[in-house]
């Protein structure tokens, strides 16, 4: 999968939609374990930036320090202020977010975040099953800090796809990016698996296996 969806989503998301990170900026990465979160983050390392991603378990924290390369990470359900937490991780702030959650990460994140900083916004999970989205305190940091902040999709960027495996291929060749999947075997588990992708259940891409 990893030269699939989740990947041209993450190349395109790091290096396309908004300036890419330069050697020595704070890259901040939420759902960092998740299909996309953990190749934005392994990207950003090998271009020398410093990355912290948030994740929904310690064993998800642990994996993204361990294996996956992160500089630090955190468990975001661990953390009564978040503002504070991003704080300790970014005492000098944030130089590109890569957004997936939304609702009040991104509102803190948008008081940590460095003047003339970029967010790109992939995804906003966080809100997708709600009747009324989570509303907003801090949208006027977006005219104080001069932020560019940029949404997008995959299906714009799939003419990128060669120079996408050019990229990446000699990285999964030399072992410098490694991926996780999350499988369950049987069609009959495949909507507890749907399900457990909108609690945090899951690391790294959902996959359904119909059979070994």
């Amino acid at each position: 999968m990893i030269i699939g969806m989740p990947g041209i989503t993450a190349f395109a998301g790091l290096y396309e939609v908004n300036d890419p990170p330069k050697k020595g900026e704070c890259v901040f990465i939420s759902a960092a374990s998740g299909a996309v979160g953990q190749l934005v983050g392994q990207f950003a390392k090998l271009m020398d930036c410093y990355v912290v991603g948030s994740a929904g378990s310690h064993d998800k924290v642990e994996l993204l320090k361990s294996k996956l390369g992160f500089d630090d990470a955190f468990n975001y359900k661990e953390e009564p202020d978040l503002d504070a937490a991003l704080k300790r991780y970014f005492p000098d702030g944030i130089d590109l977010y890569f957004e997936q959650v939304g609702g009040k990460m991104l509102d803190a994140v948008l008081l940590n975040m460095k003047v003339h900083g970029r967010i790109t916004v992939c995804g906003m999970i966080s809100q997708y099953n709600l009747s009324q989205p989570q509303p907003f305190n801090n949208l006027m940091q977006i005219l104080f800090k001069r932020l560019t902040i940029k949404g997008f999709t995959h299906r714009d960027y799939h003419h990128l796809y060669p120079k996408f495996l050019a990229t990446v291929l000699p990285y999964i060749r030399q072992n410098k990016i490694v991926y996780v999947e999350d499988i369950v075997v049987g069609l009959e588990n495949g909507p507890k698996a749907l399900v457990g992708l909108f609690s945090g259940l899951n690391f790294g891409k959902q996959l359904v296996r119909l059979a070994h």
